[in-house]
């Protein structure tokens, strides 16, 4: 039989014929009128004042964390729950994380916990946070209402790592425009792929300026090349912004195929007790960049093999960061819940070329192997 991904790349049409007038016009390297594209509809959708694409999500970080000047000595507190993509920059830039672990209500991080950690920090003679790196897992909406409040109320930056959440909303507004900045990615398996690539998104036009001097290098304005700080060659091609605006043109249609398949997967196993999908926060609309599930009682790694046995892809839940031997020293925020998340759940095959017998297919799969 066919083999199932868990989420491939799904093509508009256009690609093709966006990425044949890139090379007609010989403008190959990181400049370009489809990188200027991609960024003004990419804004246009968010709504975000101004917008850098990038040659990755965890890139897009790194130059937020450059720009807020975050270094040796300053605490990051992030989501423990999470790709490592979304915190590695704290160590590339020599600053200290702090994993801030998730609730049940949203799997994404805890605002009590982090509101917890803050008074407990306030009251005593540690280091408060410059910046919070909270993620929008697997494209649910994190509480930002009372995150961006105690963003307000301690004085931390936010760094909304939306790279699994675009197109997201929570009452309307997008994710990744709540905070100081939003992260974007479009690597192979998102909702939107340019094969490799993110944006960096902020309200603060001065960040973007910043953050584009940096991503190219840092170089002065100057007729030859002179620097005075380090910058990094972070720009996205017009190959790969070509292949982006087409994706782009069909977002929305994309992210109601993905819901379309997360509410198939939920009426066909709706009356089974062990199973709990992910939840969303009220008044939010995620994009269901992946399907997600617990089991009560079955073990998630006999259902993947059982699923891999029949051509069909699927994957663990994310393992918390807290939990990773990089970062066995550091101090962590724990409640339990990601741990007992990673243990019991999984990633069901979401692409949105899936068809409804693909669906079917699965969770007949997932049915006969149940505790």
């Amino acid at each position: 039989m066919s083999r199932i991904f868990l989420s491939p790349p799904h093509m508009s049409g256009k690609e093709l014929e966006y990425v044949h007038k890139v090379f007609e016009s010989n403008y190959i390297a990181p400049l370009g009128e489809y990188v200027n594209r991609f960024e003004k509809i990419i804004g246009e959708y968010t709504k975000a004042q101004s917008v850098v694409a990038l040659s990755s999500g965890t890139a897009a970080i790194h130059l937020a964390l450059r720009v807020l000047g975050i270094g040796e000595g300053d605490v990051v507190f992030a989501s423990s729950f999470t790709f490592i993509g979304s915190v590695s920059a704290i160590k590339y830039q020599g600053a200290t994380p702090v994993f801030i672990d998730s609730d049940y209500k949203s799997w994404n991080l805890d605002p009590t916990l982090l509101k917890e950690e803050l008074e407990f920090r306030k009251n005593s003679s540690l280091v408060l946070p410059k910046v919070l790196i909270v993620t929008h897992l697997y494209g649910q909406m994190a509480d930002m209402y009372e995150i961006m409040r105690l963003s307000a109320e301690y004085g931390f930056y936010v760094i909304e790592d939306a790279a699994e959440s675009l197109g997201a909303t929570l009452n309307g507004q997008q994710s990744g425009t709540f905070g100081h900045f939003g992260v974007y990615s479009f690597n192979g398996n998102k909702i939107l792929t340019t094969s490799g690539g993110g944006a960096l998104v902020s309200n603060n036009l001065e960040y973007i300026k910043k953050a584009l001097f940096l991503a190219t290098q840092a170089k002065e304005d100057t007729p030859h090349y002179e620097h005075e700080e380090l910058g990094y060659n972070y720009r996205m091609s017009n190959v790969l912004a070509a292949i982006g605006v087409a994706q782009m043109e069909v977002l929305s249609e994309r992210i109601s195929q993905r819901r379309q398949i997360f509410e198939l997967y939920k009426k066909e196993l709706g009356d089974v007790e062990e199973i709990s999908f992910m939840p969303e926060i009220e008044n939010s609309n995620g994009n269901r960049w992946l399907t997600t599930l617990t089991f009560e009682r079955s073990s998630p790694e006999i259902i993947m093999k059982s699923l891999a046995d029949e051509q069909i892809e699927s994957r663990p839940l994310w393992k918390p960061m807290h939990a990773q031997p990089l970062f066995k020293d550091v101090k962590s925020c724990i409640n339990g819940v990601s741990d007992t998340l990673f243990k019991k759940g999984i990633c069901l095959p979401s692409g949105s070329s899936m068809s409804e017998d693909d669906v079917k297919r699965v969770v007949n799969i997932l049915r006969k192997n149940l505790f």
